[in-house]
């Protein structure tokens, strides 16, 4: 029987075993774009969870499970942590009023929760981390016609969890041709095999060598860095690690000579393994090229300090600042909140009638509570809310159930130029249902392109690509890899506009100059303006050098 305080610990090892291996987890991701990272989503909302219960002693497992489920559910980011999040939903479900579990009840919470995460998906694909959790649950279930015994069934589980692992690449060919694994499903993996420490010896998996590694790597490294807290010369605090490549010609000094010349608060650290960055830069995304000159980008973190001085009522240190947002009575009949990286996307966000816009966007997902803040923030009795990215999408579905008095609806953009799309379409004359099915349609005509950087080298229709390249996205789909982002764009239009378009919108980033981005419009102007409107929006995002919404 398994009572509280073993499935605290569970839980506990479980998410120590991920935070040890988010790094190899997030190695297996196969495309080339910059991204929020599947190890490192999985790790924060699991170890949300273990942080939230850790002080829970001989409570149920019901109060442990719920508690769990329910930091999970408010901390999920990405939808490898959504979908975490809920198959151990699954658990405070099937323990509920329960103060031990057997065999036969984790089998039922897994069940639970399988059924509810390939429900949450809307187009649920095998191969990934919902195989995973279904193949577990399937061996479970077959496991307890001979032995009801908790600790054997878990064994069960884990190899079952490991054949479906395995077979994730025959389910889908891009995996098989990379080489590699699912990484949502090796993340559930090693979450429960962290689990299966505690179940069958008792012994939790500490963070001891992952201490010990950071404090080698790291030396001073964060008490270089506070002494930059109150400084603000620059827009964004950008933070990377890179894993050394042996073929470098370059030497950290020389990124930290770099680095200088476009930013300040510079701190590099360097061992034989890895180089950790931090700089104060108006251009993460140059920042960023710099650091791949090294080797591959193992860990990323962009931050708005002005918004987040903003945020904070002028006030520098943040534990002395009042919360930023504040919950507001429903008082308006529609109100909207949108997420956005970028002072000048949240500035325009906000100009076209958003009430609250969330910081975020790729590589920098925002956890269902951050939306959840964000929607109780506005004054509206239906609050619209628009992801802007496919990886958020999930996480904003779950803050909708979190909601009591008021009502939320998520349209599903993957894109800030479908959410603008989506925006200007709302009519103030027409119903709710009439406004959601009208946005949602126009946004799902828009035709997004996107330039940015191969962050690893990758693989793509036939063409290798290596990291540091400047390649262009169609609709999430790469299609262009190009030397400079002006070749990219012009060549990523030229596959995205055609006589049926009617508004071309380009957004240019931090890491593009005025000129260059006035140079890039005339050329496009001269090009396509007989046919549409094209207009230039300075958008101040990170990562994407331009983005481009083409609506038809």
């Amino acid at each position: 029987m398994i009572n509280g305080n073993i499935f605290r610990d569970a839980l506990i090892s479980g998410a120590n075993n991920i935070t040890l291996q988010k790094q190899q987890i997030n190695d297996l991701n196969i495309f080339p774009v910059p991204d929020g990272d599947t190890g490192t989503n999985m790790s924060m909302t699991v170890s949300a969870a273990a942080k939230e219960i850790k002080d829970m002693q001989d409570q149920d497992i019901s109060a442990v499970a719920a508690k769990a489920a329910s930091a999970m559910l408010r901390n999920a980011r990405g939808n490898s942590g959504v979908i975490t999040s809920i198959i151990f939903r699954g658990f405070a479900k099937a323990f509920a009023g329960k103060q031990e579990a057997t065999g036969k009840d984790l089998a039922q919470a897994l069940g639970i929760g399988v059924e509810d995460a390939y429900k949450a998906v809307t187009k649920p694909t095998e191969g990934t981390i919902l195989t995973v959790a279904r193949m577990a649950y399937e061996e479970a279930v077959h496991t307890l016609e001979s032995d009801l015994d908790d600790i054997y069934v878990w064994s069960k589980v884990i190899e079952a969890s490991k054949d479906a692992l395995a077979l994730t690449p025959k389910f889908l060919p891009v995996l098989k041709k990379a080489g590699v694994v699912d990484a949502g499903g090796k993340g559930l993996l090693e979450i429960f095999e962290g689990m299966q420490a505690v179940f069958s010896t008792g012994e939790i998996i500490e963070l001891a060598e992952e201490k010990e590694e950071v404090e080698v790597t790291t030396e001073n490294f964060t008490t270089a860095v506070s002494q930059y807290d109150e400084v603000i010369n620059f827009t964004y605090c950008t933070e990377f690690i890179v894993g050394r490549s042996g073929e470098a010609e370059k030497t950290p000094d020389e990124l930290r000579e770099f680095l200088m010349t476009i930013g300040d608060c510079v701190v590099v650290v360097d061992d034989d393994e890895i180089i950790k960055v931090h700089v104060h830069t108006d251009t993460p995304g140059v920042a960023l090229q710099s650091g791949l000159e090294h080797g591959q980008l193992l860990t990323v973190k962009v931050e708005n300090m002005r918004e987040q001085h903003k945020a904070a009522g002028g006030t520098e240190k943040k534990e002395e600042a009042e919360p930023a947002l504040k919950i507001a009575e429903p008082v308006d009949e529609v109100g909207f909140v949108s997420v956005a990286a970028g002072e000048g996307l949240i500035e325009l966000f906000k100009d076209m009638g958003c009430s609250n816009v969330v910081s975020g966007g790729q590589s920098m997902n925002p956890s269902t509570d951050d939306i959840l803040e964000a929607i109780l923030a506005t004054p509206a009795k239906n609050v619209i809310v628009l992801p802007n990215n496919k990886n958020i999408v999930m996480a904003a579905q779950q803050a909708v159930s979190m909601v009591e008095d008021r009502n939320v609806y998520v349209i599903k953009t993957k894109t800030v130029t479908q959410g603008m799309t989506a925006l200007i379409n709302y009519d103030e004359d027409s119903s709710i249902d009439e406004n959601i099915e009208v946005m949602t349609k126009t946004a799902s005509k828009v035709v997004t392109g996107q330039v940015t950087f191969a962050a690893r080298d990758s693989e793509f229709g036939g063409k290798k690509i290596k990291e540091g390249e400047i390649i262009g996205l169609e609709n999430g789909r790469l299609s262009v890899c190009e030397k400079t982002s002006l070749k990219a764009l012009l060549k990523l239009c030229k596959n995205i506009i055609n006589k049926h378009a009617s508004f071309v919108t380009l957004i240019y980033g931090n890491d593009i100059s005025e000129e260059d981005a006035k140079e890039a419009y005339d050329i496009l102007s001269e090009k396509y303006g007989k046919n549409v409107d094209i207009s230039l929006v300075k958008g101040d995002q990170p990562i994407y050098y331009y983005i481009v919404g083409v609506e038809y």
